[in-house]
């Protein structure tokens, strides 16, 4: 990333309003796919633009809000897809969001090719966890199945063993 680009982020000032802040969401969200469970890493920053509540940058928002800056000033370089290459899917399940990484291994090891994430919807909120697993899986193929030559033999790895037992 250019040097001045990495100054204007760690420069970017606390959002003062709600204004402020879906601006800085604004440029955050373009680049969010190379940000490593991007929606879990702003929960509590996402919940102050909600309309019914008041904008207070707590502790939690400023601690969310300092991570997210140096997340993109040190993000990990992302391969070209290789349709030769094992493809592997991992992914998680919080509470408020899932999480999946694309990743392929060649003679040097594992290289991360996407990040994505999401916040669960109101009712998947309620989701017992293993549901929430189950939901993230069939979320991430659908993310990525739709690339060209996306391989037909891939594997998925889930960051729990509750869902372990449904997916053998």
């Amino acid at each position: 990333m250019d040097s001045s680009k990495v100054q204007q982020i760690l420069n970017w000032p606390q959002p003062k309003n709600i204004k402020a802040l879906q601006s800085y969401f604004g440029f955050a969200n373009f680049d969010h796919c190379f940000i490593k469970n991007y929606f879990k890493k702003i929960t509590a920053l996402t919940s102050l633009l909600k309309e019914d509540s008041p904008f207070i940058f707590n502790e939690e928002a400023l601690s969310q809000f300092q991570v997210l800056k140096e997340a993109f000033t040190t993000s990990p370089l992302l391969s070209h897809f290789n349709p030769s290459l094992p493809t592997i899917v991992e992914t998680y399940a919080s509470d408020y969001a899932l999480g999946a990484v694309l990743s392929q291994v060649n003679d040097e090891g594992k290289h991360p090719i996407a990040f994505d994430s999401c916040k669960l919807l109101p009712a998947e909120l309620n989701y017992e966890i293993h549901d929430k697993e189950l939901l993230g899986i069939v979320w991430a193929l659908k993310c990525w199945s739709d690339r060209p030559l996306f391989p037909a033999v891939f594997y998925v790895f889930q960051s729990s063993y509750s869902s372990s037992g449904l997916l053998s």
